[in-house]
């Protein structure tokens, strides 16, 4: 398809920002090769939810009617103070074309993304990791390390990854999508500080008969935020916030220490201990707690690079940002980053525009997530707006699923105003 023209731009990560990035560089007719170290598609995730404005942006790729097959549809976000309905915010009424919230499994979505990939003539390179990065006057050299699985033994089969191979190519351009512990960002020496503070969540997924009407239910208690969302087919998920463990500067913002049922730790995450979570902090939850389709400790930060990027290499989605669960927030917007980095890349790669269009890129992107995390901006209350609204109002933020002028609609609706964000072109 491309005959023997090489890679233009080197995507690292396949998870939904990655794969979207590079299915939108090949719809502008750029090459390009993506990796990624791991060996397969997410199968479990806590990412869960695709906002109006990315169902937008899947439409204009044609992708949107496959992802709503199986997707579940949340119409309203409902406000508990404890166990007091508080406020509702009523995505039906978003001036959007699709004035809902989208709920799928990670792994759906990239499935989607990766066979969208694939018939564009793109085949994702799994267990390819890139162990190094050195910036060059015409491009990036790239240092990648194969992996394979080698299986042995007699009477006890076991398997364990060996490195098959390590190769160095040069590529023009190189996009980090490659999450928290990015090797583009660590070779760009960009700063991911914190912002804000840890969270610490006990989640699970689980059967229940509770009808939950299409919403999404957010309980805030003094000290805590608690999520539940639903998931369609019977299931749902409730998301507790719990104190936070002793951890190191390094611990990963979603750091999953897996619990499935049945196997228990001194944590355990039984269901008499999601009970206990429900009965504390949801009182009015009645449905019944069935099957635990799977249960985990997550963590959560709140960070921002310093850049975007420079030069040839540039960041998206969790290698440049991470923030808290509730609103979907860094996923969402990833998918805007790397459709926008790809309308940029492609117009440098093809002679259109200046290499200067990929630092408007980083610095709008900056000025979006120092709003989205409440460092610039935030929501404001007015005279009006109610006391525990205004109070929460920090809290809040990101746990609104939208973005954007979605998130001043949302926000208006509870006498909240949201702070104006940079906003893209067009």
């Amino acid at each position: 398809m491309f005959g023997l023209k090489k890679p233009e731009v080197l995507v690292l990560g396949a998870g939904p920002v990655g794969l979207f990035a590079a299915l939108a560089l090949v719809r502008r007719g750029v090459k390009v090769q993506i990796v990624d170290r791991g060996h397969q598609l997410c199968m479990r995730s806590y990412a869960l939810g695709l906002h109006p404005g990315s169902m937008r942006l899947l439409d204009q790729y044609g992708l949107l009617g496959e992802v709503l097959e199986t997707a579940h549809r949340v119409h309203r976000v409902v406000l508990f103070r404890g166990g007091v309905r508080a406020a509702d915010l009523r995505l039906s009424e978003l001036p959007a074309e699709h004035p809902f919230v989208a709920v799928l499994r990670q792994d759906e979505l990239e499935q989607v993304l990766e066979n969208a990939l694939r018939k564009a003539g793109v085949a994702v390179k799994w267990s390819h990791e890139v162990t190094q990065l050195t910036p060059r006057e015409d491009g990036v050299t790239a240092r990648v390390d194969r992996w394979n699985q080698d299986t042995g033994g007699y009477s006890v089969q076991h398997s364990e990854w060996v490195l098959a191979g390590s190769s160095e190519k040069v590529f023009p351009f190189v996009v980090g999508a490659d999450g928290h512990s990015s090797v583009v960002r660590r070779s760009l020496a960009a700063g991911f500080p914190q912002v804000g503070q840890t969270e610490d969540f006990a989640v699970f997924e689980f059967r229940s008969d509770a009808d939950l009407h299409h919403e999404m239910r957010l309980t805030l208690g003094q000290d805590d935020t608690n999520v539940l969302w639903p998931l369609g087919d019977g299931y749902c998920r409730w998301s507790f916030q719990i104190p936070s463990h002793d951890s190191d500067s390094d611990t990963r913002e979603k750091n999953r220490d897996v619990v499935m049922p049945g196997e228990g730790d001194d944590r355990d995450l039984t269901a008499d201990h999601l009970r206990e979570l429900i009965k504390e902090r949801a009182p009015w939850f009645t449905g019944s707690v069935d099957h635990i389709r799977w249960s985990m400790f997550v963590r959560f930060e709140r960070r921002l690079a310093d850049s975007f990027g420079q030069g040839r290499m540039w960041l998206a989605g969790d290698a440049a940002h991470v923030t808290g669960p509730a609103g979907v927030h860094s996923m969402n917007v990833g998918l805007r980053e790397a459709d926008d980095l790809a309308a940029r890349l492609a117009d440098v790669v093809q002679g259109r525009a200046p290499a200067s269009t990929l630092e408007a890129y980083g610095e709008q992107r900056r000025a979006e997530w120092r709003q989205l995390l409440g460092l610039d901006g935030g929501l404001r209350a007015e005279q009006t707006t109610d006391s525990w609204i205004a109070a929460s109002r920090h809290r809040l933020l990101p746990c609104i699923p939208a973005t954007g002028a979605d998130l001043e609609h949302l926000a208006a609706q509870i006498g909240l105003v949201a702070g104006q964000p940079a906003r893209q072109p067009g």
